[in-house]
């Protein structure tokens, strides 16, 4: 990797000729002649041409509000940032996010001459959330909450698109990164549901005016569509990986599942105590620790936390949902070869919300399962 002036390393370069630095706090995308850009971005944002740079920064940690910012507000900060960056702050663009540039992940794919490329960082585990979700409080007077977790994606494409077009672009980006969220089944911060991105995600989509190639779908329909979809998806599940720990992986927990519906050990301890009263505590949490593992178990309490979310949703009927779900938590203590007791069918004949009943069989499958 090539190190450049003012301490920046060349990141990458596009087919099409963009130049893609790193320094330890920043992502700058330097821009041949006749590019358009169009981004979230507080300076030069919206549609504009002529900008001779990009750039994607992680401001310091202390910053807690815009008004903490260097300059005093997001628009004095990014043009200050440009500066650093050997920029002219009126022919930049930026975005901000507290993710940390090193864990930036880069995905490339072409098609018949026509390149695109993802450049993304992404925190999500404090800033998930859902669209339609609670807000977290009411901007006015230009002041905004500087809150930590941010996907930001640099999207550059080597064809010349209308403006028109290059909105269509940021419609298939969002929904690639929505769906690269669903896909690693991530949490909304602030309610039960899967996220859709974090609440402070920008983006900043760069096309070539002067390029061969005229497109002007890009929607999922069209090839390029498709382009868009599979390195936003690659570069977001990459990127999350790297600076949220999340992924298939992390995933593959029982007790992670169960986290966005606000079940913790603790909740499984008390239904435990209930059983019996025995105080075994470090031996039903190492207990707890396998089975939250266990392939089998996690397959079913998937199709469980899927029954929740539909009934949820309006799309099961709790009672019916409820029935589903007692023959799902009858079949897991057989997967353990656990033959069920009175606890158990005192359990599943009782009228519980489906989390309750999950919570008690899983207490009673632990319990269960700790070595004599």
């Amino acid at each position: 990797m090539p190190e450049t002036e003012s301490g920046k390393k060349t990141f990458h370069i596009t087919s099409n000729r963009e130049e893609i630095c790193r320094t330890d706090d920043s992502i700058l995308i330097n821009l041949p002649p006749g590019r358009a850009v169009l981004s979230t971005s507080w300076i030069n944002g919206g549609y504009q041409e002529g900008l001779s740079g990009v750039f994607n920064h992680q401001p310091p940690h202390h910053a807690t509000c815009s008004h903490s910012l260097e300059g005093g507000s997001v628009e004095a900060y990014m043009a200050i940032v440009a500066e650093r960056l050997g920029l002219d702050p009126e022919k930049s663009a930026g975005l901000l996010t507290a993710a940390k540039m090193k864990h930036a992940a880069v995905v490339t794919r072409s098609f018949r001459g026509v390149e695109v490329t993802a450049v993304i960082t992404g925190g999500i585990e404090v800033n998930g959330g859902r669209a339609g979700d609670p807000a977290s409080y009411f901007q006015e007077n230009g002041k905004i909450e500087m809150i930590s977790g941010t996907i930001n994606t640099l999207l550059l494409i080597g064809a010349h698109l209308p403006a028109y077009a290059m909105t269509k672009v940021i419609m298939t980006a969002t929904e690639a990164k929505a769906a690269a969220l669903q896909e690693l089944m991530a949490q909304s911060r602030y309610s039960s549901g899967i996220a859709t991105g974090s609440g402070t995600d920008g983006i900043a989509v760069i096309t070539d005016t002067t390029h061969e190639k005229y497109l002007t779908d890009a929607g999922k329909h069209s090839k390029l569509g498709e382009l868009i979809g599979i390195v936003v998806k690659e570069a977001t599940t990459t990127t999350l990986r790297r600076q949220s720990e999340l992924s298939a992986e992390s995933q593959a927990d029982i007790m992670v599942r169960l986290n966005r519906f606000g079940v913790k050990e603790d909740d499984l301890w008390v239904f435990a105590t209930g059983l019996d009263g025995e105080n075994r505590k470090p031996a039903f949490f190492r207990s707890l620790q396998k089975t939250a593992r266990d392939p089998a178990i996690l397959a079913a309490v998937t199709a469980i936390i899927h029954i929740m979310d539909e009934i949820s949703w309006g799309l099961l009927p709790e009672t019916a949902g409820r029935n589903a779900v007692r023959i799902y938590l009858k079949g897991m203590s057989e997967i353990c070869g656990l033959i069920p007791d009175e606890d158990l069918n005192s359990i599943l004949q009782n009228e519980d919300p489906v989390k309750e009943l999950l919570q008690k069989t899983l207490a009673w499958i632990v319990k269960k399962r700790i070595p004599l």
